[in-house]
C-alpha cells in the first residue's frame, strides 16, 4: 500500500475530526464566503447578458459551478505534485470547510437551551439564524419543530452530500457541491425577482442532492436504531412519507426524524410576511417538544458518523480502482 493511497484514504476522516473538533472556522478567507461574494458580485454582469433570464441564469450556474471545480483541481493538483503530504493537507482543510456537523449542532443546542430556559424571544432570534422561515411569532412547540426540520434537512446539505461529492471526487467535486448549495440559498427563490434567473440554479441543487437525500434514510435509520430502537419506524415512515414534501429531496431526512421520535414535522410557515402551505409528515399526535432537538443532535451526529464510515470506504475503493 503506497503512502499516497494511505493519505488518500484518511482525507474524509481527517476532515470530518478538524469539523467535530474546531466546528466551522469564522475566517475572512472561507471558501463558502468567497462563493457568495462571488454570486453577488456576478450575478447583474450575468443578468445583462440575455433577455431570457432561464438562459443567463444558466450560465450563471453553470460558469460558477464549474469555475469552481477548475479552480479547486488546479490548486490541489499543485499540492499533490509537490508532495503527497501537502495534497493531503491542502485536500482535507478544503473538505473540512464543506462540513458543518458540529456548527449545525451548536446552533441547535443554543435553540434548545433557550426553550428550556424559556426565553423565546431569544429562542426565536436564535433559530432565525438557522431557518428561511420567520420565527418571530412562533411558539414553544413551533421553534421546537423548526430546529428539528432544519437538523434533518441541514443533516443531507451540510454533511452526506459533502462528503458524497469528495469521496467520489475529492475536494474539488466537494467545493462544486458547496457551490451548487450556496447558489440554491442565495438565488433559488421562487420569488419574482429570481423565478426565472435562479431556477437552473435550484434544479441543479435539487439533482445535486438528489443521492445524498435517499442516502440518508438507510443512515438515520441505523442510526436510530442504535439509539432508541426506531430504525424500522424510521425507515418506513421516510419510504411512505419522504415525497410529501414540497422539495424533491428535504421530506425524506426530515421524513425519517419524524419516524424515529414519533414526531410530526412539517406544515404551514410564514416565510417573508407570506403564509406557504407544506405537508405534515409524521403521526397527527406527534407533538414535538424542545427535548426533541437535543435528539436529534445526537441523531444527526451519529448518523453523520455511519456517513463517514460508509463513504470512507467508498473513497478508499475509488482510490484503488485509479
Amino acid at each position: 500500500m503506497s503512502s499516497t493511497f494511505l493519505l488518500c484514504s484518511l482525507i474524509l476522516p481527517a476532515a470530518f475530526v478538524l469539523d467535530w473538533l474546531m466546528g466551522d472556522p469564522r475566517w475572512k478567507y472561507h471558501p463558502i464566503r468567497i462563493m457568495g461574494k462571488a454570486i453577488q458580485v456576478l450575478e447583474p454582469r450575468f443578468r445583462a447578458l440575455s433577455p431570457n433570464q432561464v438562459l443567463s441564469g444558466g450560465l450563471f450556474a453553470l460558469s460558477l459551478i464549474i469555475g469552481t471545480f477548475c479552480v479547486t483541481l488546479i490548486l490541489t493538483r499543485l499540492f499533490w505534485t509537490v508532495s503527497a503530504p501537502a495534497g493531503f493537507v491542502i485536500e482535507t482543510i478544503l473538505v473540512y470547510f464543506c462540513i458543518s456537523a458540529k456548527d449545525l449542532e451548536k446552533s441547535a443546542i443554543l435553540v434548545y437551551r433557550l426553550l428550556i430556559e424559556k426565553n423565546m424571544e431569544k429562542a426565536q432570534k436564535a433559530l432565525s439564524l438557522i431557518v428561511g422561515r420567520d420565527t418571530d411569532q412562533l411558539s414553544e412547540e413551533a421553534v421546537s419543530r423548526g430546529c428539528v426540520e432544519t437538523v434533518a434537512e441541514n443533516l443531507v446539505d451540510g454533511v452526506i452530500a459533502p462528503l458524497f461529492f469528495a469521496a467520489l471526487g475529492g475536494a474539488p467535486l466537494a467545493l462544486a457541491y458547496k457551490m451548487t448549495n450556496t447558489l440554491d440559498s442565495m438565488v433559488g427563490y421562487k420569488n419574482e425577482k429570481y423565478r426565472h434567473f435562479g431556477k437552473a440554479s435550484a434544479r441543479i441543487d435539487d439533482a445535486a442532492n438528489y443521492i445524498p437525500a435517499r442516502m440518508s434514510v438507510p443512515l438515520i435509520a441505523l442510526a436510530s436504531k442504535i439509539l432508541t430502537g426506531t430504525g424500522l419506524r424510521a425507515y418506513q415512515t421516510a419510504k411512505n412519507e419522504g415525497c410529501h414534501h414540497t422539495s424533491p429531496n428535504a421530506g425524506y431526512s426530515e421524513a425519517a426524524f419524524a419516524g424515529a421520535f414519533s414526531i410530526r414535522l412539517g406544515g404551514p410557515a410564514h416565510y417573508q410576511g407570506k403564509l406557504v402551505e407544506k405537508p405534515y409528515i409524521g403521526p397527527d399526535s406527534g407533538k414535538v417538544r424542545p427535548g426533541h432537538i437535543k435528539k436529534a443532535c445526537d441523531l444527526m451526529m451519529l448518523s453523520s458518523f455511519l456517513a463517514l464510515l460508509f463513504l470512507g470506504g467508498v473513497a478508499a475503493v475509488i482510490r484503488c480502482w485509479c
